[in-house]
């Protein structure tokens, strides 16, 4: 489904399913049932259902909700498209992972339905909302059964109406980094519920927030073969790697695909040695095959299309540069040591940039932007994104040279050590 389709749902079909189960929580929900909420859970399923660079931000609180119950007591529901990167984490049993299908209405529906009989069966008695003010969230955290419900409320605030379905209710404050919020969730566990409005403590950045990847020798060999086999030679290091992003859900975030065009011609003129790796989704592989005619050389390589999770991973661990529009191959890259250039637009960085990794954010900081948020479901009404054709490609070349050096330098610092983690 589109975003808009999922707005549209969100709006006719959510919202009044919100206000009834509002309604219903009001009818039947007790001082019984206000005191086993304030007991501390035993089983958490946290709810994050799209962006799996947003799951990689929630790293510190996956990992806050794993020290209260334990790895084999912690669940996690998630769309099947935003699966892999919680499997790459590694965080979550396999087991304890409740999927739902995104292939229209009545497969999610159908699939929602037996995620919730399946959270029922398993006594989960905690439920974290980790989305933003969304409505389907909200619904499937209430009918899950669980005791403690914990999510973002709108208060006073001119937000989406999602109900009353909460008995940890937080507000929500734009002035936070999304993993901070993520772990402000996780915290209010422990907070009194009628303290209003939750959370009054100070969440410190993680020291560690984001998990490594660490790739094998065989996931080392697979992606080699991969990078060969498509450039039909054998492909050596420096690689700097494009993710323009031709297929992304919020076109607003695109960088032009002919500045990407452009940059690449640079980076093969210039740098004599280096080769141009363009990554991407499989819808993505038409754009990338069409970028990679306009320029023509040997030493650029399309890979859209053509890798699972686990090879963009250990191709960002073997790499030396990427460069991203703002989405979840900024996130994913935070996971390894490669330099890491992400373009912002539309969306704030200090809220939603990498938190980890050698990460390089370009943003014009137009007076308006941002503009897509979590109040307006990331619909914006603009149609011209001067925010992201603000960014030049002279811009985004030097931060590529200035990328290429500080890895050079790294290099002959840790001669022994980059040497090892390319030869595994």
């Amino acid at each position: 489904m589109t975003s808009e389709a999922i707005w549209r749902l969100e709006r006719y079909l959510g919202r009044p399913l919100c206000g009834l189960l509002t309604l219903h929580r009001r009818l039947t929900e007790g001082a019984a049932a206000r005191r086993a909420a304030r007991e501390p859970p035993r089983r958490i399923l946290l709810v994050k259902l799209i962006e799996q660079g947003a799951t990689v931000l929630a790293y510190d609180a996956i990992r806050r909700a794993t020290a209260l119950v334990g790895r084999e007591n912690l669940y996690f529901c998630v769309l099947a498209d935003n699966r892999p990167i919680l499997d790459a984490m590694d965080v979550v049993p396999p087991e304890n992972v409740l999927v739902i299908r995104n292939e229209g209405f009545l497969t999610f529906v159908r699939d929602a339905w037996q995620a919730i009989r399946r959270a029922r069966q398993a006594a989960i008695d905690t439920v974290v909302d980790m989305e933003f003010l969304s409505r389907a969230s909200a619904i499937l955290a209430y009918l899950m059964g669980a005791r403690r419900r914990v999510g973002l409320h709108r208060f006073n605030d001119e937000a989406s109406y999602r109900g009353d379905l909460m008995t940890h209710r937080v507000v929500y404050n734009p002035f936070l980094h999304t993993a901070q919020t993520y772990s402000a969730l996780i915290a209010a566990l422990a907070a009194d519920p009628d303290d209003l409005p939750l959370l009054k403590l100070a969440i410190a950045p993680a020291a560690d927030p984001a998990p490594r990847f660490v790739p094998t020798p065989a996931d080392r060999a697979r992606l080699q073969a991969l990078l060969d086999a498509a450039a039909g030679h054998p492909v050596r290091p420096p690689l700097v790697l494009l993710n323009p992003n031709a297929g992304d859900m919020i076109p607003l975030r695109r960088w032009p695909l002919d500045r990407f065009a452009e940059l690449a011609r640079r980076i093969v003129a210039e740098h004599p040695t280096a080769t141009v790796v363009l990554t991407g989704a499989a819808v993505e592989e038409a754009a990338a095959a069409a970028l990679c005619r306009s320029i023509d050389s040997p030493r650029l390589v399309n890979l859209a299309g053509r890798t699972t999770m686990r090879d963009v991973l250990t191709l960002y661990a073997l790499a030396d540069v990427l460069v991203t529009n703002d989405s979840g191959p900024g996130h994913f890259a935070s996971m390894t040591d490669i330099e890491n250039i992400v373009l912002f637009g539309p969306a704030a960085p200090s809220q939603f940039g990498p938190v980890r990794g050698q990460a390089r954010v370009l943003w014009a900081g137009l007076a308006c932007s941002p503009c897509t948020n979590p109040y307006n479901h990331r619909i914006s009404p603009c149609t011209n994104n001067l925010c992201m054709q603000a960014i030049g490609v002279d811009e985004v070349h030097a931060a590529v040279r200035a990328a290429l050096a500080a890895r050079e330098q790294r290099a002959a610092a840790r001669p022994e050590s980059l040497a090892a983690s390319r030869a595994g």
